[in-house]
């Protein structure tokens, strides 16, 4: 296939398909568990973003956001943080010899599967709560005070749940909602007013920070 598509096949869960073109991939917070062709891995958060090479072979993926990444692959997502491991590293081998099997055979079924598999026990709605409240641009400290804990407590959750504390989190989320408005029009300097930013520069300041990049750059 060329390009890219995706679609959510579970609630916080997204099934993605790239023909291996190489891109940037932007942090998000998010794990993933990718087919590349070769083998199954695991994507951690990245902190910043991060050139993927693709090599030119078609891959197969699952997006977790909401923070239900971690309990659904069984790990931390600090631990994974910036980095992209076999699946064998989180897995035991029969699971993986097992997924890898039905993957082989027809990859976007075989994780379409995955997604709707859910482990045993109650769900944790910390994840998802505090994922929706800061992709609406919530503060910290007010998000903290609606979940009846403190700032050092939320972030000291968070780690395990998304890789980095709510203050990294929603810069990363505010990032995606001001490219989101770029991308629909409207000009870099209403973009950062929307969005909070002091001024258009600082604006750039964050972008080179998260991107790597200039605001046209990363819009292109």
């Amino acid at each position: 296939m060329e390009g890219y598509r995706e679609e959510r096949v579970a609630p916080g869960v997204i099934l993605w398909e790239s023909g291996g073109a190489p891109g940037t991939i932007l942090p998000d917070g998010c794990l993933d568990v990718i087919w590349n062709g070769r083998g199954l891995v695991v994507a951690g958060p990245d902190a910043a973003a991060r050139h993927h090479d693709g090599g030119g072979r078609h891959h197969v993926g699952l997006r977790f956001t909401h923070g239900r990444g971690p309990r659904r692959l069984g790990v931390r997502a600090d631990e994974l943080r910036d980095t992209t491991v076999p699946l064998d590293a989180v897995w035991t081998d029969a699971a993986v010899r097992g997924l890898a099997a039905r993957v082989a055979d027809d990859p976007v079924a075989a994780l379409a599967d995955l997604a709707v598999a859910e482990p045993p026990g109650e769900a944790d709605r910390f994840g998802a709560r505090v994922f929706a409240a800061l992709a609406r641009g919530s503060d910290v400290g007010a998000l903290a005070d609606a979940l009846g804990t403190t700032p050092r407590t939320l972030h000291r959750r968070a780690l395990p749940v998304f890789g980095y504390g709510p203050q990294h989190l929603g810069r990363v989320l505010r990032l995606q909602r001001a490219l989101a408005r770029a991308r629909a029009g409207a000009p870099w300097a209403d973009v950062a007013a929307a969005e909070g930013f002091a001024d258009q520069p600082h604006l750039a300041r964050e972008v080179r920070a998260l991107a790597g990049t200039t605001p046209t750059a990363l819009l292109g």
